[in-house]
C-alpha cells in the first residue's frame, strides 16, 4: 500500500511560464500555469520516489527546510 507524505513547493513565475521547487529533494519541473506546474512538480517527485533506491532517497532527502521571509538593507 502506498503512504503519502507531505512536500513544499515553492512556484515562481519566469518569462514564459511557472518554476517549481521541492526543496526538501531539489527536484524542479516547470508548467504553463500555477496549477499546471504544481501538477508537474508532483508526478516528477512520484517518478522520483518510483525510479530511486532508498539510499538515494535518503541521501537527498532534506527534513529540516525552514521557508522564511528576510528583512535585508538595500541601496
Amino acid at each position: 500500500m502506498k503512504q503519502t507524505r507531505t512536500f513544499t513547493a515553492i512556484i515562481q513565475p519566469e518569462t514564459d511560464g511557472y518554476v517549481a521547487l521541492c526543496p526538501e529533494l531539489d527536484i524542479a519541473s516547470q508548467g504553463d500555469s500555477v496549477e499546471e506546474a504544481k501538477q508537474n512538480l508532483s508526478e516528477a517527485l512520484e517518478l522520483f520516489f518510483e525510479c530511486a533506491s532508498r539510499s538515494e532517497i535518503e541521501q537527498r532527502l532534506q527534513q529540516n527546510v525552514v521557508i522564511t521571509e528576510l528583512e535585508v538593507a538595500v541601496g
